[in-house]
């Protein structure tokens, strides 16, 4: 790809900091701030979000007012709404919400999938098959892998096992899929190896990528998959999020700081990064802790100090 010469080609940001950051927090965020915080990112330019999930609230208490949430959300009419479900309860739940997209989610290896679901890898993908048959025609089908690419109890995984989980997906007719890093082990020879296999199998099936940043490479699986022709990235404001299930998960890749990655490589994400920035620095506070992302903290490239350290005028 040709940096040098930018494309402006649109790249999709498909923000679920509210989702898989906000879920591993202990402390309840109140569901009033959790929808502000939403409204706050469709300001920004965030028109796709992955907002909350409809699993048991004895598994997620963190996210037990998903309907709620979702009902106090001024500016709804201008996003693609999209909630994480389990089984088929979780589905009849989203779609009361008035969901825009339901999102399953089956891990390619069979421990994480146990630890994160309590169900094998067989009994998840016939709970697939019960929610597709429930949503189908009512709201959007997204199918995601977790563990694509490595597992932190069984190690790498193989193309065969990520495949099993997209094969059944896309025979049930699902319109998207996304290939979660859940555990930050991605690397760009496993990224490549996989989309190649996808492309080979199903050309044309839509391929999102969820890159965590735990070993501090998601932004280069990020500029691999662009090289690979993927548009379409999840990420977490302000870098929140890690698996709850996944021994030494951390932060999903920060949403800020791929808006600046991908803008200064070229692309258009449709995004405010100065509003997003503020977003991250409101998400932080409530938080009541530092979190990882950089842009929110050092400003984009071009902002100009005085010799005292004032922030001068962008030029």
């Amino acid at each position: 790809m040709d940096y040098a010469n930018p494309s402006h080609e649109r790249v999709t940001i498909i923000e679920v900091g509210t989702r898989d950051g906000f879920q591993s927090e202990k402390t309840f965020i109140p569901t009033a701030i959790k929808a502000e915080i939403v409204d706050a990112l469709i300001a920004a330019g965030i028109r796709d979000l992955e907002a909350t999930s409809f699993v048991s609230p004895r598994a997620v208490p963190q996210l037990a007012d998903a309907h709620e949430m979702l009902a106090l959300v001024k500016r709804r009419a201008q996003a693609h709404i999209a909630a994480l479900v389990p089984n088929a309860r979780g589905a009849e739940r989203a779609l009361g919400a008035g969901v825009d997209e339901v999102v399953c989610f089956v891990s390619a290896s069979e421990t994480h999938n146990k630890a994160n679901l309590n169900n094998t890898v067989d009994g998840s993908l016939a709970a697939v098959r019960e929610v597709a048959d429930i949503a189908r025609g009512k709201a959007e089908l997204r199918g995601a892998v977790a563990c694509a690419f490595g597992c932190p109890f069984e190690g790498d995984v193989p193309v065969a096992a990520a495949m099993r989980v997209i094969d059944t997906y896309a025979a049930l007719g699902f319109t998207q899929l996304t290939l979660g890093d859940t555990t930050g082990m991605a690397t760009p020879p496993t990224v490549t190896r996989l989309v190649r296999a996808i492309e080979r199998a199903h050309p044309g099936l839509p391929v999102t990528l969820h890159f965590h940043n735990t070993r501090g490479i998601g932004l280069a699986n990020v500029m691999v998959g662009l090289d690979l022709g993927i548009r379409r990235y999840e990420a977490s404001i302000a870098g929140l999020g890690g698996c709850p299930f996944a021994p030494g998960a951390t932060g999903n890749i920060c949403t800020e700081d791929l808006v600046y990655l991908l803008e200064e490589s070229g692309f258009d994400t449709g995004v405010d990064l100065e509003a997003l920035a503020a977003v991250a620095r409101r998400v932080e506070a409530v938080i009541g802790r530092p979190l990882a992302g950089q842009v929110m903290k050092a400003g984009p490239r071009l902002r100009k100090y005085s010799l005292d350290g004032a922030a001068c005028a962008v030029g």
